[in-house]
């Protein structure tokens, strides 16, 4: 009768197929969720007729959502702190652009408003997202 030993020695393999079961599900999950963890707020952007700019840095991302809160890439700022944030955020970099996505339904006055805290706080390469005519909304 054969008990998995050999001259009193012990069995040392180990079976690493419930391991590979475990990573292999484990890397299904982190493919089907990384897309949905990379899409921030969702706007309706206007729509203009122009030509993209081209940019050789990644500028800083301002958002206003539909509500007209503030997010700097994926951090809500609160009322009346979006000057100090910038200006942290921009410190020893003059020449940094700022992109502004604002919903289209957000009051015009609004979109102003935070314009103008962007440029108190030093930016001086603000620019604003817009959809292509014709695209559909994300």
């Amino acid at each position: 009768m054969a008990t998995g030993f050999r001259n009193n020695e012990m069995l040392s393999d180990i079976n690493v197929t419930p391991f590979v079961d475990v990573m292999l599900v484990l890397l299904i999950m982190f493919m089907v969720t990384a897309p949905m963890m990379q899409q921030g707020e969702e706007v309706s952007l206007p729509q203009v007729d122009s030509a993209p700019l081209e940019e050789s840095r990644d500028p800083l991302m301002l958002v206003v959502d539909r509500d007209g809160a503030v997010w700097i890439g994926e951090m809500r700022v609160g009322p009346g702190v979006l000057e100090n944030r910038m200006a942290d955020l921009l410190r020893g970099d003059p020449e940094a652009q700022v992109l502004l996505k604002a919903d289209a339904a957000v009051p015009y006055g609004r979109v102003v408003e935070i314009m103008n805290s962007v440029r108190k706080a030093g930016v001086t390469r603000l620019g604003m997202l817009t959809q292509p005519v014709g695209d559909a909304v994300r």
